[in-house]
């Protein structure tokens, strides 16, 4: 068991950097709905190519712990995966880890290791039925279907936001990685000689799940932030294959009534605490250049240009002499007619300058007019 634990812990790690390498290699790679040719450009990523490499090794951890440990006790070690994940943006990027995310990773380790220690999953048999995995696989094949039916429609939808649709991809994802993980654990009984390996089924089927979980890996990834993704890699890959383990191979874990209330309290911290931890600034924001971390957000304040006045019109500039510095609206002869009734006109013209008039005795009294 101790082997077990130690390679699935060297398996996470390996996923981990796998999931940090495929991301940086998918940033500049977007796609709007399903696109089989994904895998083909992306394979032109130097980043890329370093995650599959990853990702290989960590199947190598994986497929040795398995046979040396029960699923039930392998795959929820591999959640500490997003623990990795926080702990290499920590180290290497920019940004301030807060308490709150030291208390969400320490949360998720605790969830971890108390589920592990109430289910004490053992037991359990090397090889399933075959209707077990063929109910197994319709299910999960139903489930991944559905779930791209919900991704095509959201990128259909105006305005959807990318990152449920990269939410809703990862964990289709994760839900794959669990039967893959399943497939793996039969292929594990096969490692006795290499004849045994290529003859057995569990291989071409490890092939033919693994292209599609790859596609779906890829679209995830490419569809959003690594934050939405990343919670369904690391939630429900665990419980898909927990869940598988119990079918398929009768694992056995404790289901008394105070050990189920245990396991339970215990994956709704490390749920809660995986969730905390994919919304860290370290994780959320590692699509985003350090540089634009504080800048204030469109359309604020601060944000917003000095506003400027337009220049003056010739006409608009100040007359000199005069209070008025712009040109008065056009009005219309009736409109000025009604105004100069109202409001006093324009000052009376100067009188001409001469020798003054002579008085008229009582002409204002007289009611003839004055001979011209």
């Amino acid at each position: 068991m101790d082997k077990a634990i130690l390679l699935a812990v060297a398996a996470s790690v390996c996923t981990a950097t796998a999931s940090l390498c495929q991301r940086k290699g998918a940033r500049s790679t977007q796609t709007a709905g399903f696109d089989a040719r994904l895998l083909v450009r992306l394979a032109r990523q130097p980043a890329w190519l370093l995650g599959i490499a990853a990702m290989i090794g960590g199947f190598i951890f994986q497929i040795t712990a398995l046979r040396f440990g029960d699923l039930a006790l392998v795959q929820p070690i591999l959640a500490a995966e997003l623990l990795f994940v926080f702990g290499y943006l920590a180290v290497a990027g920019t940004r301030r880890v807060t308490g709150r995310d030291l208390l969400a990773a320490a949360a998720m380790s605790a969830g971890i290791g108390v589920f592990l220690r109430l289910a004490a999953p053992s037991g359990g048999r090397l090889h399933a039925p075959g209707s077990s995995w063929l109910l197994a696989g319709l299910v999960t094949a139903g489930v991944v279907v559905a779930a791209l039916a919900v991704a095509s429609g959201l990128s259909r939808r105006p305005g959807a936001s990318r990152g449920r649709r990269a939410a809703v991809l990862g964990a289709a994802t994760g839900i794959s990685w669990g039967f893959m993980a399943a497939v793996i654990k039969e292929l594990s009984a096969h490692l006795g000689g290499a004849g045994a390996v290529f003859s057995t089924w569990s291989l071409y089927v490890l092939i033919a799940a693994g292209a599609v979980t790859m596609l779906l890996a890829a679209h995830a990834l490419a569809a959003g932030p690594l934050a939405a993704s990343q919670p369904g890699f690391t939630i429900l890959d665990p419980l898909a294959a927990s869940m598988l383990g119990v079918f398929l191979f009768g694992e056995h874990i404790r289901t008394d009534a105070a050990a189920l209330a245990g396991e339970a309290l215990a994956l709704t911290v490390v749920i809660a605490g995986a969730a905390a931890l994919s919304r860290s600034s370290l994780i959320a924001g590692e699509n985003a250049p350090p540089s634009r971390q504080h800048q204030p957000a469109p359309g604020s304040a601060a944000s917003a240009p000095p506003a400027t006045r337009p220049p003056a019109e010739p006409a608009d500039l100040p007359v000199p002499g005069s209070y008025r510095t712009r040109r008065p609206a056009a009005i219309s002869p009736d409109a000025a007619a009604r105004v100069g009734r109202t409001r006093p006109g324009p000052a009376p013209a100067a009188a001409p300058v001469g020798p003054p008039r002579p008085a008229r005795g009582n002409q204002d009294l007289d009611p003839e007019p004055a001979a011209a």
